[in-house]
């Protein structure tokens, strides 16, 4: 038995018209489909409808139909793409649904926090992603370090498994309290950032050219390059760079890339 809905109100119509719009949830290598159609209902019910799919196991399937319970609209909307890069590539801010990493050190939020920072980007301007990753192994490290933060549900820590879907709605309602104004002030939350800031997939380029860039110079001297990455990730992200920064950094690294070849050639002759 479904359980009873409030009707629809102003509120409701200003969220599904506002801020609702910029935020996406993101499901990654979801295994099993009916985790997918429960996710639909729970955004659904939370008045929010952008669900996103990185690889599926197993999708499109009848019991994600099935678990949908009425959100098929959610599901036949859903977005897919092959990589979590490629699904927040135009995001101001990703945040990552995930146990705690000892690896990738992100600044770590409340579901509360986490949805005051996705309402206040989102009112900014920005498109914002909440991801959630594989039941059993969740985000891996590289996926990690696309996000901006971590989120982290408070659970028993006796029994601390949470299903996916539960754990989507638990940040969807969180969601639906900060789009109707009840999110009064989180000292947590991650205020919105420079609004000219680069999307997702301009700072991915630019941390790519400047990985390719400390190896054509030798900064690493034989040392894994992981750790100095992780920590020049985390401090160009904090940093909101705008477009014509980025050129003026990309700009550089591409000179230093040149001096490094034109070096090497001299050393070989």
């Amino acid at each position: 038995m479904q359980a009873p809905l409030n009707p629809p109100s102003e509120s409701d119509t200003a969220v599904a018209d506002g801020a609702a719009h910029r935020i996406r949830i993101v499901l990654v290598g979801t295994q099993h489909p009916g985790n997918i159609g429960s996710a639909a209902r729970a955004i659904k019910t939370m008045g929010l409808h952008r669900l996103v799919l990185v690889a599926p196991q197993k999708f499109p399937h009848a019991e994600a139909d099935a678990m949908a319970a009425g959100a098929d609209d959610v599901l036949a909307g859903a977005a897919r793409f092959d990589t979590l890069a490629e699904a927040v590539s135009d995001c101001r801010l990703v945040l990552g649904c995930t146990a705690r990493s000892r690896r990738v050190q992100l600044r770590e939020l409340r579901p509360r926090a986490a949805a005051a920072s996705a309402h206040a980007q989102a009112r900014a301007g920005g498109e914002v992603a909440l991801v959630f990753g594989r039941e059993r192994t969740g985000l891996d490290n590289a996926e990690l370090q696309l996000c901006h933060a971590a989120v982290h549900i408070q659970a028993n820590p006796d029994y601390s498994s949470l299903n996916l879907a539960a754990a989507v709605q638990v940040l969807s309602y969180e969601l639906r309290l900060a789009l109707l104004g009840e999110d009064t002030a989180v000292p947590e939350a991650i205020a919105p950032g420079n609004p000219d800031a680069v999307p997702h997939a301009a700072l991915e380029g630019f941390f790519a050219q400047l990985a390719d860039t400390l190896e054509a110079i030798d900064f690493h001297k034989g040392r894994a390059p992981d750790s100095a990455m992780r920590k020049l990730r985390r401090l160009f992200v904090r940093t909101g760079l705008d477009e014509k920064e980025v050129r003026l950094l990309r700009g550089i690294l591409a000179d230093a890339q040149r001096m490094a070849r034109l070096a090497g050639e001299r050393g070989a002759d």
